[in-house]
């Protein structure tokens, strides 16, 4: 197994409103040269959690980042206009909370981020700021996820 330090959390970039499932996500990389889907799991908007990638195997997620990562996206990302927002469904943000902890308990040194926080620091004071973002992906704090309390469970609702 890899040595696992980081586990980044990213957005497909896809409407709220349009429904786009794992096969498309990983035609998409085919066609972009990928040798499959570059994220090692996918959280559709029921919550149900696709794996695409083994963990033994690299992502193609993070440029630079992808020998000691793991990537998660949740499809969505993008509002009803084609504009970065946080359009997580209470089941993908459950969902997300649960694989999170769970890669945390098999891998406790590494580090939650967002695929934004992993832009360049352009004015080299320590910090990612907004302005600094490549992408806005995943469109929220990513690290929001340990901080925030837990959101109920949507099947117990």
């Amino acid at each position: 197994m890899r040595f696992i330090n980081l586990i980044v959390v990213h957005c497909s970039a896809s409407r709220y409103d349009r429904c786009y499932t794992e096969n498309d996500l990983t035609t998409d990389h085919l066609r972009r040269g990928f040798s499959g889907a570059g994220y090692h799991f996918y959280i559709r908007k029921d919550g149900s959690i696709k794996s695409l990638r083994p963990m033994e195997k690299p992502g193609a997620h993070a440029r630079g980042y992808n020998a000691n990562s793991v990537g998660i996206c949740y499809e969505g990302g993008l509002d009803g206009h084609g504009r970065p927002a946080d359009t997580r469904t209470p089941f993908q943000k459950h969902s997300l909370r649960v694989l999170v902890m769970m890669l945390l308990r098999d891998y406790p040194e590494a580090r939650l981020c967002g695929h934004r926080d992993l832009s360049p620091d352009l004015n080299h004071n320590g910090e990612i700021e907004p302005e600094e973002w490549i992408k806005e992906c995943p469109c929220f704090d990513a690290t929001s996820i340990l901080t925030d309390p837990p959101p109920p469970n949507p099947g117990h609702l």
